[in-house]
């Protein structure tokens, strides 16, 4: 007798653009075998377990949407049918409403408020104010895409950070850079501008074996469909991963403004790894490598693009300092800068390789990586 087949779902997993490749790894990670990557996203299918496990373990990712229906309309008549023959039972409870996300691109229905209204009136009557579900609709053309998101909060959003530098740094974007530039979770991790500690905090969960979306609700857990020993079964693997964590590496953590080390230090606290971060106030002709650990690691870093210092700050002062005491200090080291100006990173050192490239609050940035020496 033939096994059965678990059901899949198509679905679109929403990334930082630029961190394509890195999601694709990572789904690949959950036993995902074929995935299509496009600007902003990643198209797979994916088994009610793996839809389970990427909302929890992915790290890159911003949601997790799921495709329920697609169909063509080129009027407003035709939008009302297609609307009235969906099928919502599988995806909002009683009690919660849609509340729909429309964009459109060369599309003859192009005002995305009628559209949404007219999906909202094909729901009939249901309670405002309370629980919601996002529902994504897409048009491109006369072709539409409906989409319920299954992460609730976007999922860079992992809970601990609440005090913040200036120019902070996505959750998504410091793990996306960890491991494009390789960074091994048993060996040492420095970051000399830390900012608000995004880099070193996801550094430490991640050395620690904790999944993203621990201690968070998700969307899939109020669908009709939900099955709670499925997501049983993905939380204890979550679990199974922290208790085998070995040591922490030696992480540390360091910037020249004592307030910008008083909130690291703070969000560290919410996220429960204060303790596996060495913290240090001080300048970059200060910088040493940790106290504790043998052996070489990774230099990673966000420095300053400008808005950060002064209009008198000389930012090439500050990336040929960092490249000296880079060399100097963590010979034999890996380097990874996250830069807005790629001539700025030859004052680190020439030759840096491309590791990703980003869009970071809409200004395009480059993560370039590479060995260091003397």
């Amino acid at each position: 007798m033939a096994q059965r087949r678990a059901p899949t779902h198509s679905v679109l997993v929403v990334c930082p653009p630029g961190l394509e490749n890195v999601v694709a790894d990572e789904l690949a990670s959950l036993g995902v075998r074929r995935t299509s990557a496009a600007k902003g996203g990643v198209t797979c299918r994916l088994t009610t377990r793996q839809l389970y496990a990427s909302n929890l373990f992915l790290r890159c990712a911003t949601r997790v949407l799921v495709r329920v229906a697609r169909f063509e309309a080129s009027s407003f008549a035709d939008l009302e049918g297609a609307a009235a023959g969906l099928d919502w039972a599988p995806w909002l409870a009683p009690g919660v409403s849609a509340r729909f996300r429309v964009t459109t691109r060369r599309s003859r229905l192009w005002h995305d408020k009628a559209i949404a209204d007219r999906l909202t009136e094909s729901l009939g009557s249901r309670p405002t104010g309370g629980a919601e579900q996002l529902v994504v609709v897409r048009a491109v053309g006369n072709r539409f895409t409906v989409s319920v998101d299954a992460s609730g909060a976007p999922l860079h959003e992992r809970g601990w950070r609440q005090a913040t530098a200036r120019a902070p740094l996505r959750e998504s974007v410091a793990a996306g850079m960890l491991a494009a530039a390789r960074w091994d979770p048993a060996t040492p991790l420095v970051d000399p501008m830390c900012g608000s500690g995004t880099i070193v905090i996801e550094a430490a969960l991640v050395s620690a074996g904790v999944a993203a979306g621990s201690g968070r609700p998700m969307a899939l857990q109020s669908w009709p469909c939900f099955e709670p020993g499925t997501w049983a079964s993905v939380a204890a693997e979550a679990d199974r991963r922290r208790a085998e964590a070995g040591e922490p590496p030696p992480i540390l953590a360091v910037d020249r403004d004592d307030g910008a080390v008083a909130s690291a230090r703070a969000n560290a606290e919410r996220a429960g790894v204060v303790e596996a971060i060495e913290w240090r106030t001080g300048a970059i002709s200060d910088l040493l490598p940790p106290s504790s650990g043998d052996g070489p690691g990774l230099l990673l870093t966000n420095p300053p693009w400008g808005g950060r210092l002064s209009a008198a700050g000389d930012l090439r002062n500050l990336y040929a300092t960092l490249g000296r005491v880079a060399r100097e200090r963590f010979a034999g080291w890996r380097i990874g800068v996250l830069v807005a100006e790629r001539a700025l990173a030859r004052q680190i050192r020439p030759g840096l390789s491309e590791a990703l490239r980003l869009e970071p609050g809409g200004r395009r940035a480059w993560l370039l990586t590479g060995p260091l020496g003397r």
